[in-house]
């Protein structure tokens, strides 16, 4: 059932998670993340993510009022409101007028992500990246090229960041994700299970990305923006690939490098 509300104050206690879109932390306490823009909101209202509130200025309400009538949940608050008290809530000009809080789902178990997808199993994994952008661009990339699951590991920023969550276009909500208290570990286990660790860090006497196999199970792991991979988790990778490139140019973007490995990986399965 939606509950509508008309907004003009900014003191209603529901609105708080609004009020502190940066607060990662009191977010994930509560079990909520934030969704911004209407795209994103659009592949929300697709899934099975659970949703708590929505914001919206009074020009979106009918837009977005029938699919919202057509949600399971038991209980959606609609907040409406101008683009004024939107700006001034958020603390910045939210363009498209609609926001919205959704419920975190119950974290994946390794073994369930395992046991999920087709196969050959294709994962990514994640060491060290902070920057909430990049993050959500290679979720973008993942379901792209048909990836089984995301791996972020101890050192990465939270995969439910509004900045994240933006970025991934609603990918997230179509990615299995993983958030792994110790990715050494992790992707240990994944060697355990057959899957090859393959590390995209340039080192002396590597293998080039047409010269390594992706035919198999395996897991692409990528490192963070300034520094790379760490190596601890460089330790426990099967081996290290580089992409060829002009001399003088140290590495891509992550988020470019990712799309390159991913786009080889799809090619050696003939899914080019």
């Amino acid at each position: 059932m939606l509950r509508f509300e008309t907004i003009t104050s900014l003191d209603v206690p529901e609105l708080a998670p609004y009020r502190t879109l940066k607060r990662s932390a009191a977010h994930a306490a509560l079990g909520i993340f934030v969704v911004e823009g209407d795209k994103v909101l659009d592949r929300l209202l697709e899934s099975d993510f659970s949703i708590v509130s929505v914001l919206l200025i009074q020009e979106r309400l009918a837009e977005y009022e029938p699919r919202l009538r057509t949600r399971p949940e038991k209980d959606i608050t609609v907040f409406i409101c101008t683009k004024a008290v939107l700006a001034e809530l958020a603390g910045f000009e939210i363009y498209q007028g609609v926001l919205a809080i959704a419920k975190t789902p119950a974290p994946l178990t390794l073994q369930q992500i395992l046991a999920a997808g087709p196969r050959p199993r294709l994962f990514v994994a994640l060491d060290g990246l902070n920057n909430a952008e990049n993050v959500g661009v290679v979720m973008r990339h993942c379901v792209a090229f048909g990836v089984s699951a995301l791996i972020a590991g101890e050192t990465c920023c939270s995969l439910f960041l509004r900045r994240t969550v933006r970025n991934s276009m609603g990918a997230i909500f179509k990615l299995p994700v993983l958030e792994s208290p110790h990715l050494r570990q992790t992707l240990g286990e994944l060697r355990a299970e057959g899957i090859r660790c393959l590390a995209a860090h340039p080192q002396p006497g590597d293998k080039i990305l047409s010269q390594a196999n992706f035919t198999n199970d395996c897991c692409l792991v990528f490192g963070s923006e300034g520094h790379g991979i760490s190596q601890e988790v460089l330790a426990v990778c099967d081996e290290s690939v580089a992409i060829p490139m002009a001399n003088g140019v140290d590495s891509l973007n992550v988020s470019a490098a990712a799309v390159v490995f991913l786009y080889e990986a799809n090619r050696q399965r003939g899914k080019a």
